[in-house]
């Protein structure tokens, strides 16, 4: 892997898990969370960012307008996920791998069978800092516990193998926060290989946008880059492709697409309709 290749939690892609860590935290700090992580106030303490991003509910840039509008649909991503891995438990799944893992916490966070092994795929400048600050805040991860250092452009699944993956066992796959930043031919690969590693009883669950570049478009998106200090639309892939449903569909998997609108419903949360939000899609699938 070349040096350019690499970031860490303060640039280019990395932000954006800062961010999506701050919002958690703010999402914590309110009277009745969708989802609680208690790690993630002390990622964006501990990162040093160069701008600044806001952990609790009363802080100025969280309390209304688009920050706000963020939190609401990131709490709402971040439970729908954790609801399909605790789906994927009770399914009998016992191999997790979350794909641009950044500074997600569920290894630390949800309840896994006893002999569950979460594979955490990312960068090894995020996944140092994420582990280092985890470790230091005396968290335990309540699975076996893999970090794979790995950039995703490399050949991610040899050395997810080489960490001991086992592709004759059902997978729980996570692609959050993903699909959006690659492009047509690298997320086809992307599948192409999930498919390839997946033994029946797999599941996959993936975030991924109808329309990037009506999302680009969006102020929320434009206001809330400019919070942490990006320009999306460096970072993101407008470029045309076929649904991934429609691609896993063609693989044989059984899949099943929520709008965020939906997602909110189904958890009784108001979520501001926006061009970025009506756009989003979670796809959840399972290859019998």
């Amino acid at each position: 892997m070349s040096t350019d290749q690499q970031w860490d939690i303060v640039t280019g892609v990395g932000i954006t898990a800062l961010g999506v860590a701050a919002a958690r935290a703010v999402e914590t700090s309110r009277p009745a969370p969708l989802a609680a992580d208690p790690y993630a106030a002390g990622f964006v303490a501990a990162a040093q960012a160069p701008v600044s991003l806001p952990t609790t509910v009363d802080a100025s840039a969280a309390g209304s307008g688009s920050w706000a509008h963020l939190v609401d649909y990131l709490a709402l991503r971040t439970r729908a996920f954790d609801d399909y891995f605790l789906r994927a438990v009770d399914d009998g799944v016992t191999q997790v791998v979350i794909l641009a893992s950044g500074l997600d916490t569920r290894a630390f966070r949800l309840g896994w069978r006893a002999g569950t092994a979460v594979y955490e795929i990312d960068q090894p400048r995020v996944l140092d800092f994420k582990l280092r600050v985890l470790r230091e805040a005396g968290a335990e991860p309540r699975c076996a516990l893999r970090p794979t250092a790995v950039d995703l452009r490399d050949d991610w699944a040899a050395v997810l193998e080489s960490a001991g993956f086992d592709p004759s066992r059902p997978t729980a796959w996570l692609a959050e926060g993903l699909l959006p930043f690659l492009p047509p031919e690298a997320e086809e690969h992307l599948l192409h290989e999930i498919h390839r590693l997946s033994a029946p009883g797999s599941h996959l669950a993936a975030e991924y946008f109808k329309d990037v570049r009506r999302a680009l478009e969006d102020p929320v998106m434009q206001q809330n880059a400019a919070i942490m200090g990006v320009q999306m639309a460096d970072l993101m892939s407008s470029a045309q492709r076929p649904s991934p449903t429609e691609r896993l569909t063609e693989r044989g998997w059984q899949t099943r697409v929520m709008t965020a609108t939906e997602e909110a419903a189904a958890h009784e949360r108001a979520l501001t309709s926006t061009a970025m939000f009506d756009t989003i899609r979670h796809l959840f699938a399972r290859l019998s």
